[in-house]
C-alpha cells in the first residue's frame, strides 16, 4: 500500500526510533510524610507549649479510640482485607512513580515503529518492554495477533480490577476516618457517665472530664489528621495508575488498528492533563 506524504514525513521523523522503556520508579512520597509529621507536630508544639500540667495521654481513652476504630471497620470488611491495611497505608509513603508525558513517548516510539516495521517488529523489544509489566503485557497482545474488541476488553478489564482493588483499600481508610470521631465521641459519653456517678466527689470531676474530653481528642486527630488525607492520598495514586493504564490501552488499540501515530499523539493529548501534553512530531 503507498504512503501518502503525510505518513512519509512521519516515518522519516521516527526513522531512528527505538523503544527506550523507563521502568517505573520506586520512591518514598515526601508530600506524605513531611504533611503527617508538620501535623502532628504542629498539634505537640501546641500541647507543649501550654502552662498546664495536664496529662495528654490516658491508657483507657486511647484503647476506646484505636481498639474501637479497628474493631467497628473490621465489622464492613473480610478479615482479609483488613489483614491488607497495613500494606495499603504503606503505598501512601511509598508507591510508584511514573509520569503520565513520559509514557505517552514511549507509547508513541512502540507506535511510529510499528507503523515503520510492522507490528511483529515489537516481539523483538521484548526484553525492553518487560521493564513495565502491564506495557509489556498490552503489547504481547498485539504481537499475538488479538483483535482491537479483545484488547480493547481484556485490557479494560485488568483496568477495572486494579481500580477496584485500589478502591477498596482506599474505602478501608475511608471508613476508618469515620469511625475514629464517632469513637471518640463513645469515650467522651463513658466519661461523662464515670463523672456524674462521682458527683459526690468533687477530686474525681477533673481526672473524669479529662478522660472524656481526651477520647474526642484522640478520634479527632486519628480521623481527621491520618486515616482521611490517608484515603485522600490513595485515591489520587489510584487515579495517577488508571490514567497510566488508560493510555497503554489507548495506544495499543491504535497500534492493532495500524491507525496513523500522529492521530494517536492527539488521542493521548487530549486524555492528559494540559501541563502533561506532550508535542511529539512538531
Amino acid at each position: 500500500m503507498a504512503m501518502d506524504d503525510s505518513d512519509k514525513d512521519q516515518e522519516s521523523g521516527g526513522a531512528n526510533v527505538t523503544i527506550s522503556i523507563v521502568p517505573p520508579r520506586v520512591a518514598l512520597d515526601f508530600a506524605t510524610i513531611i504533611g503527617l509529621i508538620s501535623a502532628v507536630g504542629l498539634i505537640l508544639a501546641a500541647i507543649a507549649m501550654g502552662h498546664s500540667n495536664a496529662n495528654f495521654f490516658n491508657g483507657p481513652s486511647f484503647m476506646i479510640v484505636i481498639l474501637g476504630t479497628i474493631a467497628a471497620t473490621a465489622i464492613s470488611y473480610s478479615p482479609a482485607e483488613m489483614a491488607k491495611a497495613w500494606f495499603v497505608m504503606g503505598k501512601t509513603v511509598i508507591r510508584q512513580v511514573r509520569h503520565p508525558s513520559q509514557m505517552a513517548r514511549q507509547l508513541l516510539d512502540i507506535a511510529v515503529l510499528a507503523r515503520k516495521k510492522g507490528i511483529l517488529a515489537l516481539a523483538g523489544a521484548e526484553r525492553e518492554l518487560k521493564k513495565d509489566p502491564f506495557l509489556g503485557r498490552a503489547v504481547q497482545l498485539v504481537t499475538d495477533g488479538y483483535s482491537p474488541e479483545d484488547i480493547q476488553r481484556i485490557l479494560s478489564q485488568e483496568i477495572d480490577s486494579v481500580v477496584e482493588r485500589h478502591r477498596r483499600g482506599a474505602s478501608i481508610l475511608r471508613r476508618a476516618s469515620e469511625v475514629a470521631p464517632a469513637m471518640g465521641l463513645i469515650g467522651t459519653l463513658v466519661g461523662l457517665v464515670q463523672m456524674l456517678a462521682q458527683l459526690d466527689d468533687p477530686a474525681t470531676i477533673g481526672p473524669a472530664m479529662a478522660v472524656a474530653l481526651l477520647t474526642t481528642f484522640y478520634g479527632a486527630i486519628l480521623g481527621t489528621v491520618i486515616m482521611a488525607p490517608m484515603a485522600a492520598k490513595l485515591e489520587r495514586n489510584s487515579n495517577d495508575e488508571a490514567l497510566i493504564k488508560n493510555l497503554v490501552l489507548t495506544a495499543m488499540v491504535a497500534i492493532s488498528n495500524q491507525e496513523n501515530p500522529r492521530r494517536l499523539e492527539i488521542i493521548l493529548n487530549s486524555e492528559l492533563r494540559p501541563g502533561d501534553q506532550i508535542r511529539y512530531f512538531d
